[in-house]
């Protein structure tokens, strides 16, 4: 693996690479400087192994030139610095970063949850800080190996600039000629807010212990994910949010298409179903690896919200119950819910 930067690529840091880190940083090594910064057992597995990447309707990528480190001070001197962390961590990685930044690094958070940007932008003063969004699934198959499950496009804040083209161009340029679908937007709160309404199936998933599609294709748990979307639909409502179009399905839209028939849902909604066998949600893998969730930046979030406004969220906050259940349970063995015993159990919270 190269030690010494091209100083014609960009150089651009992953600091917590795991599954989405890896896919972002694996995809952008064709045509930058990549380090990946994770866990030391993960980063020594890529040293020995390389990275693999595979995904639907692409080659079998296998990577070696990159680097691998598991302190943040490997990023000094990075153009952009990507940060994967879990939300949980989002502080700590800022106070991380503070003293090995240039002045002129960017940094981007592709994130789940609204607040990682505020966050780091909160402990980076003076740095640009992007708000981005990875739309599908990504899972560890293996040592170094990640397979993406699904499809959809990247996207990345660009603010104003001048001449008219936004800090985020540059790194849109690269993603798009190493083959990674990245598109820029003015509308991150707005995609942040939907691709939150998405997560929230997250929890239904992992407590399903089922494949996504599999899981998705039953309409017992889509009714489950129906409740707690609409739960959402009005707490971003009344906070006067409007989250943005970023599928076939408008987000207020999608809680009634979820609770279709299954043959119906299928024609009508179709490409949420266009998930290979391999995809699961980040939490299910979370709690096979006895890692704590995200639970507290998506269903929370939710029930934050809501309760700022004095509206309900039962749906939500049962799940969040759940799934620290699940959480406090040995790795690999905690209750795989039934589709309509789930949906029960939510109706009950819900009165």
């Amino acid at each position: 693996m190269p030690t010494t930067p091209d100083p014609r690529r960009p150089r651009i840091a992953v600091l917590g690479a795991g599954s989405i880190g890896c896919h972002l940083g694996g995809m952008l090594a064709a045509v930058a400087d990549v380090t990946l910064i994770g866990r030391p057992a993960a980063m020594a597995e890529i040293e020995r192994l390389g990275l693999t990447l595979t995904g639907p309707g692409q080659a079998r990528r296998e990577i070696r030139d990159l680097a691998v480190a598991t302190d943040a001070g490997a990023a000094a001197g990075a153009d952009w610095v990507l940060v994967t962390v879990k939300s949980n961590d989002t502080a700590a990685a800022a106070r991380e970063l503070a003293d090995h930044l240039a002045p002129q690094t960017v940094v981007a958070s592709f994130q789940n949850g609204l607040h990682n940007p505020a966050l780091l932008r909160a402990g980076l003063p003076g740095h640009r800080v992007l708000a981005g969004m990875v739309p599908y699934n990504v899972v560890r198959t293996g040592p170094a190996a990640f397979h993406q499950g699904s499809g959809g496009q990247v996207m990345l804040e660009n603010g104003p600039a001048a001449g008219g083209s936004g800090p985020g161009a540059a790194l849109a340029g690269a993603a798009r000629a190493a083959g990674l679908d990245l598109v820029l937007r003015r509308d991150m709160p707005g995609v942040q807010a939907a691709k939150l309404l998405m997560n929230l199936n997250n929890a239904v998933n992992a407590l399903s212990g089922l494949p996504l599609r599999d899981q998705l294709g039953r309409r017992d748990y889509r009714a489950c994910l129906a409740l707690c979307q609409r739960e959402g639909v009005a707490a971003l409502r009344a906070a006067g949010v409007r989250p943005a179009r970023i599928g076939a399905v408008p987000p207020a839209w999608m809680p009634g298409v979820l609770g279709l028939p299954d043959g119906l849902f299928r024609r009508l909604a179709g490409a949420a179903l266009r998930i290979d066998a391999q995809a699961r949600s980040s939490m299910w893998e979370d709690l096979e690896r006895g890692r704590r969730t995200e639970i507290d930046t998506l269903q929370g979030e939710i029930v934050a919200l809501a309760g700022r406004y004095g509206l309900p969220a039962p749906a939500n906050a049962r799940l969040i119950e759940l799934v620290r259940d699940a959480e406090a349970a040995a790795p690999g063995t905690a209750r795989r819910w039934g589709g309509p015993e789930l949906l029960a159990e939510l109706g009950r919270a819900a009165g």
